[in-house]
């Protein structure tokens, strides 16, 4: 069967399964899942053995996964959640891996093969458990939280295990599932030890160096396609670079997603990669259902049933035990508990390494291979059992304004698109005021000045949804459109306004004509160009956001004065790039301070009077008057 063949059958048994799967309210995952069951070998055998080709190509749908996991794993997120991630972590991990290590040990293994598959049986499903709670609506709530925190620490655990595994090897030499020799086969245990760790540097170091001015080039020539290429490209040299020296390609696009977490490019690479791995990953799944042996399970049914039951059984204790010590709610740590209880992909990998490094025999890693497909296909069922059976009678959904808080730390409540001299006037207003934005601009030279100047600003173009997706324009509060482009900027609110109604929309007018646009859209929020309007604009945001009205007005008075001031001091160095860019962070930190300093002095009494509603009255008099 040739490969177009093998690719249409893949793709037609989802085109049938998932949609049945989802109507049934299973989830996509089980519904490809049971596709893979369904055309493999062993029930309509459409597919064998010559189906490798597709899940080799399929893989890179898990590659990409966690290439995009480590994109969302910015430093400030990973330090709100170090409690978690380090202690729940650490002690679902440790405490799995030695429970079932002592079972092994006792069932007659040698401790090196019981110690590599305890390792790799304590490992979760991210692909599984990410998936399913994401289809769920489930990522910001408690046990959300949870399973992510898990689920990061046992992909960085996975680098320093695969590290370790060469020194329990019998054997000092490894082969690739290939057949052919990586590069560091010859070498001893300890120098595999210490090559992996040298590669994990280098693909540090490239993304910190290479990949991010190779993006910056690239988006200069403003072609979305060029852009997706790259893209794919980065993941594809990285997956295969990792490859050559023995390690997994998931871990060296994790790394590298870890190190352009923080770059300006971070949304734009997420949103280009989403649809390919969201269509790999679903190959992938595919896969691991058509690659569950049911002749091995046929000729050793109580083996391989008990193992199931043991491993899954330790691993929800655990799962139960440290989500209590966590303190998580009945309800949420069940949820938690179903989520991680299987054996995850990495299995996969660390089985066939220790396999190579002949740690265990062919037969018992087919038989926890078999383990590990079960396990991934069980996981599903039981998370419908949790939302049919324990749903319903514990409730799991947290409050609504538990979750609304949880998504404001994680997301910014305001993201403003274009940030020229109108959208930069309103995003330094609203720093100085303590309001952190989410900064889109389609221009990379702006956006890398901007970043010089201390700005966390990305590039990419706003108009597109699954870019704003990205941004977290479904949890903001408030967009505001300040798009140089008038066409761009009616784009963008045609867009936010379809995809997202719920969204306030605070938009910038180049002219009367582009007014009366908005006006006929139904857009009340409208601001012409210039230093006071933006301003009074960035005025208003802070009200929506809860500040009191004197307040507002008075920061907003305050940031003119600063802002004229600095701006005779910045007119002597404005062609001097590197002494502009230092004198504005300067001019920057200062009105900051002094804003800060002001909005924290006591108000007297009558400052209240600035709220009555003859000063509203007033004031909304006065907005009308700079609006026209």
């Amino acid at each position: 069967m040739d490969f177009l063949s093998q690719a249409l059958i893949y793709l037609a048994a989802a085109v049938v399964c998932v949609p049945l799967a989802k109507r049934l309210g299973m989830g996509s995952v089980l519904g490809y899942l049971f596709a893979g069951i369904l055309i493999g070998p062993f029930i309509l055998g459409f597919i064998g053995k010559e189906g490798q080709d597709i899940m080799h190509f399929a893989e890179f749908g898990v590659v990409m996964m966690l290439f995009l996991i480590g994109l969302e794993l910015e430093p400030s997120h990973f330090w709100r959640l170090r409690k978690s991630i380090l202690g729940l972590g650490s002690l679902q991990l440790g405490l799995s891996a030695g429970i079932l290590f002592v079972i092994l040990i006792a069932a007659g293994l040698r401790w090196q093969a019981a110690l590599a598959i305890s390792l790799a049986l304590a490992m979760s499903s991210t692909a599984i458990a990410l998936q399913t709670i994401k289809e769920k609506g489930l990522s910001q709530t408690v046990s959300g939280q949870a399973s992510f925190s898990v689920l990061l620490f046992q992909d960085i655990a996975v680098i320093p295990i695969l590290a370790i595994l060469p020194l329990l090897a019998v054997h000092g030499t490894k082969i690739s599932e290939s057949g052919h020799q990586t590069f560091i086969d010859q070498l001893p245990g300890w120098l595999q030890t210490i090559s992996l760790f040298l590669a994990v540097g280098i693909v540090y170091s490239a993304g910190r160096f290479l990949i991010v001015p190779m993006l910056r080039f690239i988006a200069k020539t403003h072609l979305r396609e060029l852009f997706t290429a790259s893209a794919l490209f980065l993941v594809v040299a990285i997956a295969m670079l990792m490859q050559l020296v023995g390690l997994s390609p998931a871990l060296g696009a994790f790394l590298a997603g870890v190190v352009l977490a923080n770059s300006e490019y971070r949304h734009e690479l997420e949103s280009d990669l989403q649809p390919f791995k969201g269509l790999l990953l679903g190959l992938f799944f595919i896969g691991v259902g058509a690659s569950i042996n049911f002749e091995l399970i046929g000729s050793q049914p109580w083996l391989i049933a008990g193992l199931v039951i043991i491993v899954m059984t330790v691993k929800a204790a655990v799962l139960f035990v440290t989500g209590r010590v966590f303190r998580l709610s009945n309800d949420q740590n069940l949820l938690y508990t179903f989520a991680l209880s299987q054996v995850g992909e990495f299995a996969f990998v660390m089985f066939s390494f220790t396999g190579q490094l002949k740690i265990i025999t062919p037969e018992w890693m087919s038989t926890m291979m078999a383990v590990t497909a079960i396990t991934m296909t069980i996981t599903p069922l039981l998370l419908v059992l949790n939302e049919k059976v324990i749903d319903p009678r514990f409730g799991v959904k947290e409050k609504p304004e538990d979750r609304e808080a949880d998504q404001i730390e994680i997301k910014h409540p305001v993201i403003i698109a274009g940030f020229g001299h109108f959208g930069s006037t309103i995003g330094r207003f609203l720093r100085a005021n303590g309001v952190e934005a989410t900064i889109l601009d389609n221009d990379s030279d702006r956006v890398e000045f901007l970043r010089k100047m201390g700005f966390k600003a990305y590039y990419g173009d706003a108009t597109r949804v699954d870019l704003l997706n990205s941004a977290g324009a479904a949890e903001a509060k408030i967009m505001i459109a300040a798009i140089d482009s008038p066409e761009a900027n009616m784009h963008l609110v045609t867009t936010v306004k379809k995809h997202f109604p719920e969204l306030k929309l605070m938009v910038r007018a180049k002219s009367r004509i582009d007014a009366y646009d908005f006006i006929d859209m139904g857009i009340t929020d409208i601001y012409r160009e210039s230093l006071h309007t933006s301003v009074k604009m960035a005025e208003d945001v802070l009200t929506n956001l809860g500040h009191r009205s004197y307040t507002a007005v008075r920061q907003g008075q305050k940031f003119l004065q600063y802002d004229e001031e600095a701006m005779i001091r910045m007119a002597e160095l404005r062609h001097d790039q590197k002494q502009y860019i230092l004198q504005a962070r300067e001019n920057f930190r200062m009105q900051e301070e002094l804003l800060s300093q002001d909005l924290r002095q006591n108000l007297s009494e009558n400052d209240h009077a600035w709220d009555s509603e003859e000063i509203r009255e007033g004031l909304a008099k006065n907005s009308e008057t700079v609006k026209q």
